[in-house]
């Protein structure tokens, strides 16, 4: 899936040493620290955004990788005479419990790049969104893969706050001055490649309610087998079958719905002929009963 997301300028400068030979293994030629301009950014981090999504902590390694090297051009507008700088390194950064990408870029100086240093410089053009490629979205509430669970971004499940956990880095295409970074109707454009999903084509065709009507059933489905596994580990610890509860939960979690029918009726079965019922009275069918015959009237 295609993300584009919000980030801003942090410094800019003049390159030191490291980062000249840096920029010189990106360009062509070799570059002198008075040709080029230099600039840091806060790219993708951690925490959930107004899309109610956030990058996992572990991609962003992956990620900062991706970027080097990658263009920065305006508006997301992708040609060739819409470049005006590039990224020479990126790292990943912890501060204050958030983990983020720090890049770094060049403009070449001269022409209309010095118009964009100038706006750089006096903080008109200061928020940039990055374009890049996610090969998978995780559902924070249920950890499936987001549409196919029926939770929704944004909505809260017991109390948690539902987002989509955005995983394995595909691709990194590049940075972008914008306007407006990250905004709900337009900052954020996605596509899944390889397979449609769902919700996708629910959307595309019209079949939202369909869609709900699903999820729906697909709700019922998994607290039915929740009540299943929860069946058969109270059948399990009524037999003392010497394994703990966490143990049994772990076994029977990834069950199917199938599979946990049949061990619960077997080990109802098992319960029946070990613990059989027993009534308090007696019965005294076909027996001829004896009556005290002083009590008779």
């Amino acid at each position: 899936m295609e993300i584009r997301k919000g980030t801003e300028i942090i410094s800019s400068g003049v390159p030191s040493e490291a980062q000249l030979a840096a920029i010189n293994a990106q360009a062509k030629g070799t570059m002198t620290a008075e040709q080029v301009y230099v600039f840091s950014l806060r790219l993708c981090d951690d925490q959930v955004d107004r899309d109610h999504e956030r990058f996992d902590t572990d991609a962003l390694g992956t990620l900062a990788k991706l970027f080097i090297g990658k263009t920065g051009i305006v508006d997301h507008r992708w040609s060739a005479d819409n470049q005006v700088a590039r990224i020479f390194a990126a790292e990943v950064v912890r501060d204050d419990r958030v983990s983020y990408i720090k890049a770094w870029a060049y403009i070449r100086r001269g022409g209309m790049a010095d118009e964009v240093i100038a706006d750089i410089e006096a903080g008109i053009k200061r928020e940039v969104s990055v374009g890049c490629a996610m090969g998978m979205a995780i559902c924070s509430v249920c950890g499936s893969e987001y549409g196919s669970c029926g939770h929704h971004k944004g909505e809260y499940y017991d109390g948690q706050l539902c987002c989509a956990i955005l995983r394995e880095p595909m691709d990194a295409y590049e940075f972008s001055f914008v306007a407006v970074p990250a905004q709900r109707s337009a900052g954020v454009l996605k596509g899944f490649a390889g397979t449609r999903k769902l919700k996708e084509l629910a959307d595309e065709f019209g079949a939202q309610g369909e869609y709900r009507a699903l999820c729906k059933d697909a709700q019922l489905g998994r607290q039915y087998t929740k009540a299943l596994q929860d069946d058969v580990v109270r059948l399990c610890l009524s037999l003392e079958l010497g394994v703990a509860e966490p143990t049994l939960r772990s076994v029977f979690g990834s069950a199917s719905g199938d599979d946990l029918l049949a061990v619960k009726t077997a080990l109802e079965n098992r319960l029946a002929e070990s613990l059989p019922m027993v009534t308090q009275l007696g019965c005294s069918f076909g027996k001829e009963q004896e009556v005290e015959s002083g009590f008779l009237i």
